[in-house]
């Protein structure tokens, strides 16, 4: 049931990722193998923006997982383009909330961040404000070298 979650995530990435506001586009293929860190964000919330350049240097550090943001707020299009510019979001960031395709309720806490093994299998939740060391460890990577 975990490995469906999985595939209905990757086509949801591969159908909905806007390059043009993202500034990549994520396939299907893109995720087999690799662990996906889901991380949900709102532009109001100082712990999600102090985050980010951590989220920004995971997903260029780390060619074996992929990060992927979700707005909490729900904003779409030049709304959406407008707040990723503002906080430099260099990772994809989804259309739409998996949390339902993934078998878990939407967070009541920002920052969240869901991790998914390269099996597809939502291995851990993570509250709060999260560092480049403690998402490498999470993902099973080795630490970074800074």
């Amino acid at each position: 049931m975990k490995i469906l979650a999985m595939v209905a995530i990757a086509v949801t990435l591969a159908a909905c990722a806007d390059p043009g506001e993202q500034g990549k586009q994520i396939r299907i293929d893109d995720l087999r193998g690799k662990w996906v860190v889901i991380n949900y964000w709102a532009q109001w919330c100082k712990p999600c923006i102090q985050e980010i350049p951590e989220l920004n240097e995971l997903d260029r550090s780390y060619e074996q997982l992929v990060v992927v943001g979700v707005n909490y707020d729900g904003a779409t299009g030049d709304e959406l383009a407008d707040q990723v510019g503002k906080l430099n979001i260099e990772f994809a960031i989804l259309p739409h909330d998996p949390a339902g395709s993934l078998g878990t309720s939407r967070p009541m806490v920002l920052p969240t961040t869901l991790i998914l093994n390269p099996d597809g299998e939502l291995t851990q939740t993570l509250l709060g404000p999260q560092t480049l060391a403690s998402l490498a460890q999470a993902t099973e990577q080795a630490p970074p070298n800074h």
